[in-house]
């Protein structure tokens, strides 16, 4: 079964494989709760943190609240609608954050670093990797990092939910084992035929079409359209890499950390589909890269692709769309135009506009250049959709 309602071991591969970790706090759980200021759930978050750290586990946190924080700061009430604003506000407001975590990250006797990304330094091959090596670092130092999309200056991610697709990047970049969203409900649950929400989902083993039709709830419950269809995108990419991910309650207290790392039922764990991890090159691939052309391949290239594990090699390309030049990246579609895969092409597009459907002893000809690489895309420079 796609899913189920009791553990039957998942947790305990969960608990042995665990060693980075990041953790997505969401606005509510640090605004939002009765009787709590944000800083004083900052300081109960971090009080289990430092719990975590102390058994060797490398932390990295996704938090969200710039905006609410803004908010408080300047004693509005209301969201506003307008963008300008909301920017207005993350940036007062992204002050205050940083400066809860910092102080309560010094009672325990370390410090934060803060990092506010953008979409753009996601999918740049070289930000994308000077991310990493920064997060590397900050680990490395026992530094606790804390991460934010930077809504100051982004047009189109101040929304419902960013943060966690957010975290799963930040896991896939940084090769976190286990990625933990942390909301205001303790887990997945069933949705029932009239859309009320049933028994608490323990296990996800496959995002089927079944799984992701729980994310259609009714308006304003947190796992509904908003919610928890990007809590199952952000699963989706993790478990694509071969990690895990839990989506687990915070609103009773963070000690629902401890009870992950410890193996108890709690929350929705889904399972990665693979078994092994994705390298660095197939991850920027798979979930960064911004293809500039495509290519269309025939019925024999995408078995040996796909069933053989095999390059991709001029013979079986049937035509190409887009312009694109050595070393771009470019999408992999058969006839029906359903995307195989992705790759790093070794060839421009008039090249193989001259080249597509010949075999590779005739290339020298074809270009009138000596080849040294025959293979179109090499497989190991390719992820394909099965990865």
């Amino acid at each position: 079964m796609d899913y189920s309602f009791q553990d039957k071991g998942e947790r305990q591969a969960l608990k042995l494989t665990s060693a980075r970790i990041v953790v997505k706090i969401g606005t509510q759980l640090l605004t939002d709760v009765k009787g709590q200021t944000p800083q004083q759930q900052i300081v109960a978050l971090l009080d289990v943190v430092a719990q975590l750290r102390e058994r060797g586990l490398e932390i990295v946190i996704v938090s969200s609240g710039a905006v609410g924080m803004g908010m408080r700061a300047m004693q509005v009430s209301r969201r506003p609608k307008s963008l300008d604003k909301l920017q207005a506000y993350a940036a007062i407001g992204q002050n205050h954050l940083m400066r809860c975590y910092v102080e309560a990250a010094e009672k325990h006797g370390f410090t934060c670093g803060q990092l506010l990304l953008t979409a753009a330094d996601l999918h740049d091959l070289d930000r994308n990797r000077h991310v990493s090596q920064c997060l590397d670092a900050l680990l490395a130092a026992g530094v606790l990092p804390v991460i934010n999309e930077n809504d100051s200056v982004c047009t189109d991610e101040i929304k419902v939910g960013d943060n966690d697709t957010l975290a799963a990047y930040v896991a896939t970049m940084c090769r976190a084992s286990l990625t933990i969203l942390l909301t205001t409900v303790d887990a997945m649950h069933e949705l029932q035929d009239d859309s009320t929400l049933g028994k608490r989902v323990s296990v996800v083993r496959e995002l089927s079409a079944k799984v992701k039709a729980q994310a259609k709830g009714t308006d304003g419950n947190e796992f509904s359209t908003g919610g928890m269809q990007t809590k199952l995108r952000a699963a989706e990419i993790v478990n694509r890499t071969g990690d895990y991910l839990v989506v687990a309650g915070g609103k009773e207290g963070f000690s629902v950390l401890l009870d992950i790392l410890d193996g108890k039922d709690v929350g929705t764990v889904f399972v990665p589909r693979r078994q092994g991890h994705m390298h660095s090159r197939q991850r920027f691939l798979a979930f960064f890269a911004e293809p500039a052309g495509t290519l269309i391949i025939d019925s024999g290239a995408e078995k040996a692709l796909c069933q053989q594990n095999r390059s991709l090699l001029p013979g079986g390309v049937l035509g190409t769309r887009g312009v694109f030049h050595r070393g771009d990246t470019v999408r992999i579609v058969n006839a029906e135009n359903k995307e195989i895969g992705r790759g790093i092409i070794n060839f421009a597009h008039d090249e193989m506009a001259r080249i597509c459907g010949v075999q590779s002893g005739k290339l020298a000809a074809c270009l009138q250049r000596e080849v040294h690489i025959p293979e179109v895309i090499h497989r190991d420079y390719m992820v394909l959709e099965e990865d």
